[in-house]
């Protein structure tokens, strides 16, 4: 974008004016189009600044075989699903909180492909937790797995949910950075695929019951908090024009 104050025509034009007196050296003439294009540039840059461009970086977690057989073995014991593969068809986005406060801490803990501690997790499953996407404090987007494979993030919707982790948590709430980034990820997301519901990960247990739940497991609930009532409302506020669901028919 060009600065409105000094176009190409000005800078061409001025370069060529009728000489009057003393013709300028070159040396001068040079230094005149170096000090245009300089100041171009800076304004090229100033209009990037305003306007960032959406971006997402590769950060893949492991995925191989033994990883797919879990998330296979999973979807069948869980949600009495027998797909070939462990893909999803997504219809929904659940928003969290990592309640881990970096990147790389939170990458550690989803790497591995079996699940490590977390008694209350053990039983339903060896396959690890994970996240389609981490956003990190300041609206940095990555990708831990392809958009449609399947993750275990939460209890009865995983076989339709893309999954997006934020770093923060009750000790270091959600930045504006994040929430900007929320809206453009999912934004992206909703024109790739057919999303009806954005929920906050606190708000899954209103899906118990309905059409689109699937836990072969009524027992089998953990209680959330993230990422909480007001993130979710000011997310919505900038996705009222998607018209997203927030709860079941």
């Amino acid at each position: 974008m060009q600065n409105p104050e000094i176009s190409p025509r000005q800078i061409h034009n001025a370069e060529n004016l009728p000489i009057h007196g003393n013709r300028p050296s070159v040396s001068q003439n040079r230094g005149m189009s170096l000090v245009a294009i300089l100041l171009l540039l800076l304004a090229v840059t100033s209009c990037q600044d305003n306007d960032p461009t959406f971006r997402i970086f590769e950060k893949p977690i492991i995925f191989d075989e033994e990883r797919e057989q879990l998330s296979l073995e999973y979807m069948k014991v869980r949600h009495g699903l027998n797909p070939e593969h462990a893909v999803i068809d997504p219809r929904m986005i659940v928003v969290h909180w990592t309640a881990v406060y970096s990147i790389e801490e939170t990458f550690d803990i989803f790497n591995p492909v079996r699940l490590r501690g977390r008694a209350e997790l053990q039983d339903a499953g060896a396959l690890n937790v994970s996240a389609q996407f981490l956003v990190d404090r300041d609206g940095s987007i990555f990708r831990l797995l392809p958009d449609t494979t399947f993750a275990r993030h939460t209890i009865g919707l995983n076989y339709m949910a893309i999954g997006i982790e934020n770093i923060g948590g009750s000790q270091a709430p959600l930045t504006r950075a994040q929430l900007r980034a929320n809206a453009d990820l999912i934004t992206w997301l909703a024109g790739k695929y057919d999303i009806e519901y954005v929920i906050g990960h606190h708000e899954y247990q209103d899906f118990q019951g309905s059409d689109v739940w699937k836990e072969t497991d009524p027992e089998y609930l953990t209680h959330k908090v993230d990422p909480g009532p007001d993130f979710m409302k000011r997310l919505r506020r900038q996705l009222k024009p998607l018209e997203f669901k927030s709860g079941p028919d």
